[in-house]
């Protein structure tokens, strides 16, 4: 299975992006799949997941209210629409899927096994 993210780019502070992430290969399956970003110097942080069986997703508090996570399992893509957005969100962003993702771990990105590589998000006060 490949994950190819893409949708990142130059944006103005209260501006809009919309992430993709296609799946490709084998059959893909996962429980959960999800994003994370990572700035410079930091680590790599959670953002958004969603449970592909009911559709519950889950956010961090810093894009609480701002981000929405979707699937669209029919296409084997999945998106991260970012409203409002701030300098602080500046980030390369990775979209991740796994089968063993459940409720406890799936904060942590050692619970996603497929990766992509990665998308820049730059946003300029």
């Amino acid at each position: 299975v490949q994950l190819q993210a893409s949708g990142g780019g130059l944006a103005q502070a209260g501006d809009s992006l919309r992430l993709s992430c296609a799946a490709s290969g084998h059959t893909f399956n996962p429980n959960a799949v999800g994003w994370f970003r990572q700035s410079p110097g930091k680590e790599r942080e959670f953002v958004a997941a969603i449970r592909m069986n009911n559709g519950g997703a889950y956010y961090s508090d810093s894009v609480k209210g701002r981000f929405t996570i979707s699937r669209d399992r029919a296409k084997n893509t999945f998106y991260l629409r970012m409203n409002s957005l701030k300098p602080e969100d500046t980030a390369v962003y990775f979209c991740a899927a796994g089968s063993g993702v459940i409720l406890s771990n799936l904060y942590n990105d050692r619970a996603y096994y497929y990766w992509g590589q990665g998308t820049q998000v730059t946003v300029s006060s």
